[in-house]
């Protein structure tokens, strides 16, 4: 008998754009993937957008869950507040077994609030990691954390550098990923207390291939397959990636629909100016895991397109499929 396909419950009214976006990107992972997906938010509206597909989708469950989290709203708030929102229904979905991975594009905090008080910590994990999928130059490499964690002690960062090897490993397909600690220079002596005393630790673990501190040239050029810092650090370095890679995309537009010639030259590289663009596009990469607790559980770009959210559902169904939450129990036991 083959493997039974994972059940992803989702979040339908998380995100910027709207539940239809969120119903249409479930639709394209049902049909495109043959992923069982339950739709967890208020049934009425979730099913208005449900009928926009006369064909149907295989597949898709929907359960009801009367209360949002808005996606300024406090987190504790939310937590202590909103006992039957689709974050929570969700997650509680996936504790009972009755889902095997949750994914949400909504307020990120309120997701790892609840995931921690719901779903719980992994043994021996202190602190949960948002883990971000970006591209470099000779493929794919995985920086965390991305956000979750402002202040960090070393062992934390140690920590990050166990889960982002075993996820690059399992998910990514990388042999022995090489990690590295994001700091101010190579040198071990460089950067602040947190990374020079994070070194130390990162140096001694023998589980993972440590080849000692990058820097910000090296996120993206393919020299390091697992980034690890503070999630000060990495949202930073995560969000003037992207608004590069927005003006790079931008002003190349620009350039080559500047005139006649330029607009015939692009036409010329219009398949290689497409593969380039789906480089650089968020999308293709789907949801960041969020490491650390006893679970399954993606989180999604606010601003998620239907293809984001097909995505967000793939990695979360690959995360399943390799157990990468057993992996990572596996490799943080007894440290």
């Amino acid at each position: 008998m083959g493997q039974r396909r994972p059940r992803v419950a989702v979040d339908a009214m998380g995100g910027d754009l709207g539940s239809g976006v969120v119903v249409a990107g479930a639709v394209q992972a049902a049909r495109e993937l043959g992923t069982a997906v339950t739709l967890v938010g208020q049934e009425t509206e979730v099913r208005r957008h449900l009928g926009a597909y006369p064909s149907g989708a295989p597949n898709i469950a929907v359960l009801h869950a009367p209360e949002t989290v808005a996606m300024d709203e406090s987190p504790s708030m939310a937590l202590r507040r909103k006992k039957q929102s689709s974050i929570r229904i969700g997650l509680e979905l996936l504790k009972r077994g009755e889902a095997d991975a949750f994914v949400s594009a909504g307020n990120t905090g309120a997701v790892m609030a609840t995931a921690l008080v719901v779903l719980g910590p992994l043994p021996g994990v202190e602190r949960p990691a948002i883990a971000i999928v970006i591209p470099t130059k000779t493929g794919r490499a995985v920086l965390l954390d991305a956000g979750a964690n402002v202040d960090c002690k070393p062992r934390h960062l140690h920590q990050f550098g166990i889960m982002g090897s075993v996820y690059a490993e399992a998910v990514l397909g990388t042999r022995v990923p090489r990690v590295g600690l994001l700091s101010i220079g190579e040198e071990e002596s460089k950067g602040n207390e947190l990374t020079r005393e994070a070194f130390k630790e990162l140096e001694e673990e023998a589980g993972i291939r440590f080849i000692g501190n990058v820097e910000g040239r090296d996120v993206f050029n393919g020299q390091v397959d697992v980034v690890v810092c503070d999630g000060f650090t990495g949202n930073v370095a995560l969000k003037i990636g992207e608004g590069v890679a927005e003006i790079f995309v931008s002003l190349l537009r620009e350039e080559l629909t500047r005139d006649f010639w330029s607009r015939a030259g692009a036409l010329l590289v219009r398949r290689s100016l497409h593969r380039f663009k789906r480089r650089l596009d968020y999308s293709e990469y789907g949801g960041a895991p969020l490491f650390g607790v006893d679970g399954v559980c993606i989180i999604g770009h606010g601003r998620s397109s239907p293809k984001a959210i097909k995505n967000a559902i793939r990695v979360a169904g690959e995360c399943v499929t390799k157990q990468v939450i057993p992996h990572i129990r596996d490799g943080i036991a007894g440290r």
